[in-house]
C-alpha cells in the first residue's frame, strides 16, 4: 500500500491537509487578491464588520483593511513556520546523525550542546535572540529555529543508534566507504521519516512563538501579522473586539490545522512500521 493511499485513509491527516491548503491557497492569493501595501488607510476608522461591501471585515484604528491584513498575515505565518521548521529539522538531524553515528566524545559533546539549548525555554530563547539584534522576518525564523531544533536532534539520535548496527549500514562499512558518506548517504536518510513528522509539530509551535513576538512587538515592522493585528486590537477590546477575534481565530484554524496533518502523518508511518 502506497504512502499516500495510507494517508488518505487518515481523516485526521485528510481535515489538516484541507485546512493547510486552503490557508496556503489564500497566503499565495493575497498579492492577487489584495494588491499593494495591506497596511496602507482604506478606509474610515472602525468600521464594523459586514457593514460596507468594499470592506467586509471592517477596518481598525487606522483605517486599514482587516480582510486584506487578514490574509497578507497568513503569508507571513506560513513562510515563519515553515521556514523555521526546515531550518530546526535541518539542523536537528545532522547534529543527531552524527551524534548517533560517531558515538563516544562526539556524542557526549553534542548531545550536552542539545542539553543546553534545552535547558532555556524556546520562546525565551527566541525573545532574547530578536531582543538583540533588529526584528525582521529572517532574524525572526532563526530565533525561532535556535530554540526547536533540539527535538529533532534528540529523535534522529535515537533512530540512529537503532539503524547503525544494521546489515546494509555493516556492508557500507565492509566497501570502504567513507563513515561520514555512510552517515549522510546510508543512516540518516533512513532516520528522517520520524523527524519529519514531528516538522508539523514544529511549524505550529513556530507559527505561535511568532504570533506572541509580534504581540509584543518584536516582530517584523514592516509586514503585517496576526500577532500584530491581535495587539492592535487589544487597545479597543471592548467596543472592537472584531480586531483581536478575526486574526486569533485565523491563528488557531492554523496551529489545529497543522496538528491535524501532523497526526495524519504520524499514522501513515505508525501503519508502514506495524506492516513492516
Amino acid at each position: 500500500m502506497s504512502a499516500l493511499i495510507r494517508f488518505a485513509r487518515s481523516p485526521e491527516g485528510l481535515a489538516g491537509l484541507i485546512i493547510l491548503t486552503l490557508l496556503a491557497s489564500v497566503a499565495a492569493l493575497a498579492p492577487l487578491l489584495f494588491p499593494g501595501d495591506p497596511l496602507r488607510i482604506a478606509g474610515t476608522p472602525m468600521i464594523a464588520p459586514f457593514t460596507d461591501p468594499s470592506l467586509p471585515l471592517g477596518t481598525d484604528r487606522l483605517g486599514r483593511n482587516v480582510l486584506a491584513g487578514l490574509v497578507h498575515g497568513a503569508r507571513a505565518s506560513l513562510i515563519v513556520g515553515i521556514a523555521a521548521a526546515i531550518v530546526a529539522v535541518l539542523i536537528g538531524s545532522i547534529v543527531g546523525t552524527l551524534a548517533g553515528f560517531a558515538g563516544g566524545l562526539i556524542d557526549e559533546a553534542l548531545m550536552r550542546v542539545v542539553d543546553a539549548f534545552q535547558i532555556v525555554p524556546g520562546f525565551l530563547l527566541a525573545l532574547a535572540f530578536v531582543s538583540v539584534l533588529q526584528p525582521s522576518l529572517p532574524i525572526v525564523i532563526l530565533a525561532i529555529a535556535l530554540g526547536a531544533w533540539t527535538g529533532p536532534a534528540r529523535l534522529a539520535r535515537a533512530e540512529v543508534l537503532s539503524i547503525r548496527e544494521r546489515d546494509y549500514v555493516a556492508s557500507a562499512r565492509i566497501i570502504g566507504m567513507h563513515p561520514l558518506e555512510i552517515a549522510l548517504r546510508e543512516v540518516l536518510p533512513n532516520a528522517l521519516p520520524p523527524v519529519l513528522a514531528l516538522s508539523a509539530v514544529i511549524v505550529a509551535g513556530a507559527v505561535l512563538t511568532e504570533a506572541a513576538l509580534s504581540f509584543l512587538g518584536l516582530g517584523d515592522p514592516n509586514i503585517v501579522t496576526w500577532g500584530s493585528m491581535i495587539a492592535e486590537g487589544r487597545a479597543v477590546l471592548r467596543s472592537a473586539p472584531y480586531l483581536s477575534i478575526v486574526p486569533g481565530i485565523a491563528l488557531i484554524a492554523t496551529v489545529i490545522g497543522t496538528y491535524l496533518l501532523g497526526e495524519g502523518v504520524s499514522a501513515m508511518l505508525s501503519r508502514r512500521e506495524q506492516q513492516s
